[in-house]
């Protein structure tokens, strides 16, 4: 039966807009918003809080940077206990642009990092966690870390950062179960003093079974994202895990009228979910930026033709 201590951060608008540059009308993210709350989701990720002078604003939308102001206007008149999350990327950042959390309406900032950047990360988790915010970091690819580095990096995350969660990131949505359970187990072992979470992508269609992994192998913390919309074959799906947890206190039925009314909709502007050379990319553990351009193109159903490129490319 459910488990209270687990929660449920929905990245739909942050890990959606990596199909769209980030480009969401605010109308389409308020009703997000309001449908998260209604359902009692812990957190709403609702963007990156990246620098403007690393990307260009005329080419992103609003939620590449996440000011507070556009924030405020989505969750403006809603009563809800969902906390609003943004992430910042390892030397994306410009740390000054945070303000202190009592001037914010952002709860949650989490920190991308590989394991190679840990040390970054934990001085940008630091600082946040200082300006009063709640942190976690996301140790990405997490299918490509050594055993060895992974070790050390989870040691100093435990030692050295005020992070209160560390998320396992399957970028590549290329683990299986018995790995997925080796990684929390592991995790498990070395934070003694902070929770673990899992964020899954599907490109082989596993990031629901993952997940369920691991919060069997106690992580607390689950990303999902409604109707699965995320980075190329997307996220393990928000009203999967509502069906999953049997916990009184979420509420699906929200969940499903947004994707009747917005999501079915926005199906025909934007492309996400499995699809397979998602699949390919999965299978060979690579990142989806290949398949997403193949998708984008005139080839887009030329299946074998990607996977031998992809396996040459490999082997070399």
């Amino acid at each position: 039966m459910f488990r209270e201590k687990i929660k449920v951060l929905d990245c739909t608008i942050r890990d959606g807009g990596l199909m769209n540059n980030h480009d969401f009308d605010p109308r389409f993210v308020r009703e997000v918003y309001k449908a998260l709350s209604e359902a009692g989701i812990d957190y709403m990720e609702i963007g990156y809080k990246n620098s403007r002078r690393l990307f260009n604003p005329k080419e992103y939308g609003k939620w590449k940077f996440c000011d507070d102001q556009d924030i405020d206007k989505v969750i403006e008149g809603i009563e809800s206990k969902t906390r609003i999350s943004v992430m910042v990327d390892v030397d994306r950042v410009d740390i000054d642009d945070v303000l202190p959390k009592k001037d914010s309406p952002v709860g949650m900032i989490r920190v991308a990092t590989y394991v190679k950047d840990v040390d970054k990360a934990i001085f940008l988790a630091n600082h946040f966690s200082d300006k009063g915010y709640e942190t976690a970091v996301n140790i990405m690819a997490i299918s490509r870390a050594l055993d060895n580095e992974l070790t050390e990096c989870l040691k100093q995350l435990e030692d050295e950062c005020k992070a209160k969660i560390i998320n396992i990131v399957d970028s590549f949505g290329s683990l299986y179960q018995e790995t997925t359970e080796f990684l929390i187990k592991k995790a498990k072992s070395i934070l003694k003093t902070k929770e673990v979470g899992m964020h899954a992508h599907n490109n082989q269609q596993l990031a629901f079974s993952n997940t369920i992994e691991a919060i069997i192998h106690e992580a607390n913390y689950v990303d999902t994202t409604i109707f699965g919309l995320g980075r190329a074959a997307g996220n393990c799906p928000t009203e999967l895990i509502l069906g999953f947890l049997k916990n009184p206190k979420y509420d699906i039925r929200p969940i499903l009228d947004v994707i009747s009314k917005e999501f079915v909709p926005l199906q025909k502007k934007i492309e996400w979910g499995y699809f397979i050379p998602y699949a390919i990319t999965g299978i060979l553990d690579e990142h989806p930026r290949s398949a997403i351009a193949l998708r984008e193109s005139d080839k887009k159903e030329n299946y074998r033709e990607f996977y031998e490129k992809l396996v040459g490319e490999v082997g070399e």
